[in-house]
């Protein structure tokens, strides 16, 4: 017949056995899955073995209040990491058995060096996943824009390193002006992951608004930086469509989203500067290419200037040439006219000498019977020469005055066109501008071509044409 005992008798004998078994303390590796602590100061934990995602074994474990308080700075210090669930730890305890309670472990001490070297690994692990994955660099690829504006910020509200941040932005020596939006999160802890990368999403949903996304914190204890170091959060930073830029305010090492991250500044007032820098740069490339215009346009204007000076010299001897020309062509007209003139007067002279001599031939052939009737037509026919001789004298005379009057009218008229064309060059001349009332009003040797080029107190110079003049702006309006 089997042997009959009670449940407290069988718990007895499993406790001996324990005894038996494990008389003194042993080193056990395991993984924290839940820890609290209460208000007595004792440390409650739950151990557990993993074979890839399954969990093979589990235990519960305590640490007294007494051993709790110098084993927890002990680990920090020496990893650099809170001592919180999720990590794999090598603990020396005794197996304790009750009764009541059952099997529990009782932690005496702990070996950091074991969780420093298994942290370290899976920071290897994690960096080869995303290289192997081919992520790896992908948000250093994205090019950032020449001058980000719009930003996106994760963080923390009450962050110092935010407030920071902002501060320096909006109070640049420039007066330059940035847009942020702040996504808060959480930046340690077991929220920090999934609050972080809610953010993201939330900025995704705006990917076309915002230039960049800056993930910035204040200094701290490099135990509260864990979360910096996650494979989900740096994958989600890798395929980020904006370039991400980070601040977490550490000097030391690089987390892993620093390193997968577009840019990596050492504190959150470093990523303000890296923003401001840009702007600067971009500022002054725009002052650069301003002065180049101002002096291309000033060869542009002395070389116009000269071009219409030369012009206008040309112009003088163009017109000084032509008129020297016509004044030539109309005495060489006028003397062919003249000539042409008194060939036919003397042609003219020579036709009617003729007809006398014939006439008075003829004259003299008639008889003394005629000599009267002779006398009578030698009359009319003196008055008919004369009044034939009369007539073409007349229009030799209007043909001369018409010749002369279409001169003198073409004269005028070219005189005319070479007094407009003179007075054009001279309305042209920047001189005669000046002459005319108009201003030219300088500030450092620039010339001011709009109200928002002057402040109030600033000196500005205007030039007339018998001088300049300067004057303190004591008012500005804006139309």
């Amino acid at each position: 017949m089997e042997q009959k005992l009670s449940l407290s008798e069988l718990n007895a004998r499993i406790k001996d056995a324990l005894l038996d078994a494990f008389p003194s303390t042993v080193w056990v590796v395991a993984e924290i899955s839940e820890l609290k602590e209460n208000r007595s100061g004792h440390c409650y934990l739950e151990l557990i073995e993993k074979e890839g995602n399954d969990i093979v074994a589990r235990s519960r474990a305590t640490i007294w209040s007494y051993t709790y308080r110098m084993l927890k700075p002990y680990f920090e210090t020496t990893t650099g990491q809170p001592f919180t669930q999720g990590l794999k730890i090598m603990v020396q305890t005794t197996v304790e058995f009750h009764s009541a309670y059952g099997l529990s472990l009782n932690i005496k001490d702990i070996d950091p060096t074991y969780t420093v070297g298994d942290l370290a690994l899976q920071r290897s692990e994690i960096i080869e996943r995303l290289q192997n994955e081919g992520v790896f660099g992908m948000n250093k690829e994205l090019e950032l824009p020449l001058v980000p504006q719009k930003i996106a910020v994760i963080s923390s509200r009450t962050a110092a390193g935010y407030q920071d941040f902002i501060n320096q932005l909006e109070n640049n020596k420039h007066g330059f002006r940035f847009y942020t939006h702040l996504f808060e999160a959480y930046m340690q802890g077991a929220e920090a992951v999934p609050s972080m990368i809610h953010s993201l999403e939330r900025i995704f949903s705006y990917d076309t608004f915002f230039d960049a996304v800056v993930i910035i914190r204040g200094g701290g204890a490099t135990a509260d930086l864990s979360c910096f170091d996650n494979y989900e959060l740096a994958l989600h930073i890798t395929q980020f469509p904006l370039p991400v830029i980070t601040g977490i305010g550490h000097e030391k090492d690089d987390t892993i989203i620093d390193l997968v991250a577009h840019t990596r500044m050492k504190t959150p007032t470093a990523v303000a500067e890296f923003l401001i820098s840009g702007m600067e740069r971009f500022y002054e490339k725009l002052l650069q290419l301003e002065n180049d215009v101002v002096v291309l346009v000033r060869e542009t204007l002395d070389l116009q200037q000269n071009h219409l000076e030369q012009m206008a010299e040309n112009l003088q001897h163009s017109v000084s040439g032509f008129i020297h020309d016509k004044n030539l062509r109309l005495i060489r007209v006028g003397n062919e006219f003249q000539q042409k003139t008194n060939r036919f007067s003397f042609r003219r002279s020579v036709e009617l000498s003729n007809f006398k001599h014939e006439v008075k031939s003829a004259v003299s052939m008639w008889s003394v019977k005629k000599e009267n009737r002779l006398n009578q037509k030698r009359r009319i026919l003196k008055r008919v020469a004369g009044e034939v001789l009369l007539e073409k004298k007349a229009g030799i005379r209007r043909l001369e005055e018409a010749g002369i009057r279409e001169a003198r009218n073409f004269l005028q008229k070219e005189k005319e066109r070479m007094n407009l064309n003179e007075n054009t060059v001279r309305l042209l001349n920047p001189e005669n501008v000046l002459k005319r009332g108009y201003t030219l009003t300088l500030k450092n040797g620039k010339i001011v071509k709009s109200v928002h080029d002057v402040q109030v107190d600033e000196t500005i110079e205007t030039r007339f044409t018998d001088g300049k003049t300067e004057s303190k702006i004591i008012k500005r309006n804006r139309e």
